[in-house]
């Protein structure tokens, strides 16, 4: 199982910071690694060179009987093994060894009677080069690297704020607002280099515009309908009322005040989904605000208060929730339909066999219904749009021993 990583751990910011580091820790480690080997190879050369040539000067004087001068000997103490060995077995070699706590660069070769004729060359400045050396790798890569976060800091940052604001847009736009737009400077400036930010931004920016005119024109549609279904609806409902009693004229009048209230129903919801809709507040109780909402549903409505409130609401609006939840109960599910009231929690439930999954999923939807049910779905949907009206939340829910739920939670207690 994976370890969970923090959430801040996850942003570009921090990827990008991440990635920079990690190039530049390599880079820095490649070239530090290629400057050591490169003037420590030097280094030991010239010492190498300098320890040869005494060897050279001091077996021409051991071969003249000469005096083999400061540093040469013969079998001289401290010489390392290996380069011993090497000497006796008739070759020349030199070696960096450790003699009386210093650096110390040592060339050997051989001499007569299998002994080993050694000289000692001081190898302490050499060392401290290289000591230095890797010091100043050490610092100059650090130095770099954090320039170089501090710039590619800055430069991710400017890119992860515009990717921010984009995103903040797009949840803008999600929750209803398609009035929200980037306008990211780059878009509104040809002549400036065009990413792939500004991108993004110019395509959710004439998204939204598409989808704003669309959703103008549907809304204009649906209001231009019900106005002028207005009209000739009046007047059928007037010529029905003159008709003869009778089944026929019962069907027509039926039908008549169905289509009104279908109606009346697209006219509610074009006005709601304008967002021009003020609230009427004032101080109710909701106890006896949800008896007259069951006493208007009729029998089989029951009304259970735990704990009564009074809110500041629009009482119009609240009764329009309440009284299409509960109309909704009675249409497709089973009695009783019950309505708690728990301080601001009003709750509307059936017997039935609960909300279908697409509402669960999805919410409302217009004129969709289970199988054959009736009505013609704009109950909830206005439910819904009236609850945001009224800055409460309605859920849909159903209960562990069956019927569906619908829970309306009330702000703004007095």
């Amino acid at each position: 199982m994976r370890p969970a990583l923090p959430r801040w751990a996850g942003t570009l910011a921090v990827k990008a910071a991440v990635f920079v580091t990690g190039i530049c820790c390599a880079l820095a480690a490649l070239l530090g690694a290629l400057v050591h080997v490169s003037v420590t190879n030097q280094t030991v050369d010239q010492a190498r060179d300098r320890a040869l040539q005494r060897l050279a000067e001091a077996t021409d004087a051991f071969e003249t009987g000469d005096s083999l001068g400061p540093g040469a000997g013969l079998d001289r103490p401290g010489l390392p093994g290996r380069l011993r060995r090497l000497a006796v077995s008739g070759q020349r070699g030199t070696m960096v060894a450790e003699h009386h706590g210093r650096p110390t660069m040592w060339a050997a070769g051989p001499a007569d009677g299998g002994r080993a004729l050694a000289v000692e060359v001081d190898y302490s400045q050499g060392k401290r080069t290289i000591d230095g050396l890797d010091r100043a790798i050490v610092w100059s890569s650090a130095l770099a690297i954090g320039a170089t976060l501090l710039v590619g800091a800055f430069a991710v940052t400017r890119v992860t704020r515009r990717l921010d604001a984009t995103a903040r847009v797009a949840r803008r736009i999600s929750a209803g607002d398609l009035d929200a737009r980037v306008g990211d400077p780059r878009t509104k400036d040809p002549t400036r280099p065009q990413d792939e930010v500004a991108a993004v931004a110019a395509a959710l920016d004439s998204m939204a515009c598409s989808l704003q005119g669309k959703l103008l024109a549907e809304q204009r549609f649906t209001a231009d309908v019900a106005h002028e279904l207005r009209t000739p609806l009046t007047g059928l409902h007037a010529a029905a009322e003159l008709l003869p009693p009778g089944r026929p004229t019962e069907l027509v009048r039926d039908r008549v005040a169905a289509l009104r209230t279908l109606t009346e129903d697209l006219l509610e919801i074009s006005r709601l989904d304008t967002g021009r809709e003020r609230l009427d507040a004032d101080s109710e109780r909701l106890g006896p605000l949800a008896e007259r909402v069951a006493r208007a549903a009729g029998a089989g409505t029951e009304v259970e208060v735990v704990r009564d409130m009074t809110v500041e609401t629009d009482r119009r609006r609240l009764e329009r929730v309440l009284g299409n939840l509960v109309a909704n109960a009675h249409r497709h599910g089973r009695q009783p339909v019950v309505v708690t009231v728990d301080g601001p929690v009003v709750t509307v439930r059936d017997h039935g066999d609960g909300f279908p999954d697409y509402l669960l999923a999805h919410g409302p939807q217009r004129f969709r219904t289970e199988g054959g049910s009736k009505g013609h779905g704009l109950g909830l949907t206005i439910a819904l749009g009236q609850a945001e009206v009224l800055g409460a939340r309605l859920e849909f829910g159903n209960a562990p021993d069956g019927g569906a739920v619908a829970t309306l939670t009330l702000p703004g207690t007095v």
